[in-house]
């Protein structure tokens, strides 16, 4: 059985959560207080000297982390990563737009406001956050228009990849109603009769 060491209230946790129900595998779930320090222990850097979560471990003991490296690790052999080359290369196109072009604003901009309440230091970054997470938003916005999910017509791990933090921007202080294909989109995400919510 694989072991997820991770925060329920992280996005980047939440990806390995969902994919892990919708492929119908067993795992147990490791609980780790970002917030306090759990991230930093000699026990969590034995299982990823980079202290950061989420981490896969595996039934051998050994460990992946980054959570996109996670979500093809998982589902390889699966229909959430196509097998043909393009297809393929354009779900690492969307994973990688998700970590360098979407989470450090998404993300942040929801730890600023949700987590951290809104220091008055980082009210000035947090309104850049906002600028350019909605750029993020333009862009899959573009894309959901042409196709039902972010590489084409099947639902992948672009998609979880994507969903994690856009379903939750609102916590962020983004605000979603000008951005209807997006909407539709989570809804599709959400229909999966295997789906699971971040907190279920």
């Amino acid at each position: 059985m694989y072991k997820v060491y991770g925060d329920f209230r992280s996005g980047n946790c939440y990806k390995v959560k969902l994919i892990l129900n919708l492929l119908g595998k067993p795992y147990e779930w490791v609980t780790v207080d970002i917030l306090n320090g759990g991230t930093k222990s000699p026990e969590f850097l034995a299982l990823n000297p980079n202290g950061k979560i989420p981490v896969l471990q595996l039934e051998d003991g050994t460990t992946l982390w980054e959570s996109n490296a996670i979500l093809n690790f998982l589902a390889d052999g699966s229909d959430l990563l196509p097998t043909e080359p393009r297809l393929r290369t354009q779900v690492l196109q969307w994973q990688f737009f998700e970590q360098y072009s979407h989470e450090p604003f998404v993300a942040v901009a929801r730890r600023i406001k949700w987590l951290e309440g809104m220091p008055e230091a980082r009210r000035e970054e947090y309104e850049g956050k906002l600028i350019d997470g909605y750029h993020a938003f333009a862009v899959m916005e573009q894309q959901l228009q042409r196709t039902p999910y972010l590489v084409g017509e099947q639902y992948t791990i672009a998609d979880i990849a994507l969903y994690a933090y856009t379903h939750i921007a609102d916590e962020g202080g983004f605000d979603l109603a000008g951005f209807p294909a997006i909407q539709a989109w989570m809804k599709r995400v959400a229909s999966h009769p295997r789906h699971v919510g971040m907190l279920d």
